[in-house]
């Protein structure tokens, strides 16, 4: 019974009915489920109570009623190592090409998010993260769900937002694509990841440097910190510093009231150092590129660049 509570506990209370049978006898476990005190969730999977699921208790139903070496991936997988801002569902899983995605999909439990199983040929151990249950490690999951994005922007979003919160480093996601040749946005996502190692951590930003390399401006430093008269350390979202020119990207958030005021108060902060200040609208930047880039060049140039033709 003590392996038996050790396994309950490891899998959060769920077991596949092979686990069970092993450690129990078949018609131990028959009785339980007819007395009601375990529960069948979908076939080749048991619940050791009566009640709905929880989180943990759903992750390791999919994993199980797939079976077949099959772990956690994606934005599933990202999630449980921190990623915040995502909806993980459907839940997805990685299983060996061996095993064919329309058998794994017999299988799914109802009653539960939905559940996609991928295939790969390619799933190294160094692509593996020891989790309840187990999973792929973070950069990888970070690839996997930029490959699954239902677009580009949502693919990006990922890379990006796996990097500003430091779950993952931008070279351990350009390392994972490099062993992945049949990756689905392996450009996309190595520019993303590219882009974050230059400091360009937010979708927004990422537009702002393409917008200034389409259109041969020179890069800014992006994230250039500022101390504030109060001593605080601010982020600039770009800099020129040899023509002391200063861009803020604002998204939709900054129309908030708290961060308006904040915003405001930053800036002039800005104007007191004695730099320009320009500001857009992430729209701005993905929707009128022109615009934007025109008024950048005029600013840089008053300020003393001159264009290299």
């Amino acid at each position: 019974m003590r392996e038996l509570d050790w396994v309950l506990f490891e899998q959060g209370g769920v077991l596949s009915t092979k686990q069970a049978v092993g450690l129990l006898g078949a018609g131990k476990v028959r009785h339980l489920i007819a007395s009601g005190r375990w529960r069948r969730w979908c076939r080749g999977v048991l619940v050791s109570h009566p009640g709905e699921l929880n989180h943990l208790q759903q992750l390791w139903v999919a994993v199980l009623s797939v079976g077949g070496g099959a772990v956690l991936a994606g934005l599933a997988a990202a999630a449980e190592s921190g990623l915040r801002g995502f909806r993980a569902e459907p839940i997805d899983l990685l299983v060996p090409e061996g095993r064919t995605t329309a058998s794994a999909r017999r299988h799914l439990p109802p009653g539960m998010p939905g559940v996609r199983v991928h295939r790969t040929r390619s799933l190294p151990q160094e692509h593996l993260q020891v989790g309840r249950p187990m999973r792929t490690s973070t950069p990888r999951s970070l690839v996997d769900a930029a490959g699954w994005a239902r677009g580009d922007n949502e693919a990006r979003s990922i890379i990006a937002a796996g990097c500003q919160q430091r779950i993952v480093t931008p070279q351990e996601i350009i390392t994972v694509v490099q062993q992945l040749p049949r990756a689905r946005r392996r450009a996309l996502v190595v520019e993303t990841a590219q882009y974050a190692h230059g400091g360009a951590t937010a979708l927004s930003e990422i537009d702002f440097v393409k917008l200034c390399r389409r259109h041969r401006l020179p890069p800014p430093d992006l994230q250039e910190p500022r101390k504030d008269a109060s001593g605080r350390t601010r982020y600039l979202d770009a800099y020129w510093r040899a023509w002391k020119l200063h861009v803020e990207v604002d998204g939709a958030h900054h129309m908030q009231v708290r961060y308006w005021e904040a915003d405001m108060s930053r800036q002039n902060e800005v104007w007191i150092a004695g730099d320009r200040i320009l500001r857009f609208s992430a729209w701005q930047v993905r929707h009128r590129p022109k615009e934007v880039a025109d008024q950048l060049r005029r600013a840089l140039m008053t300020a003393g660049w001159v264009p290299v033709e």
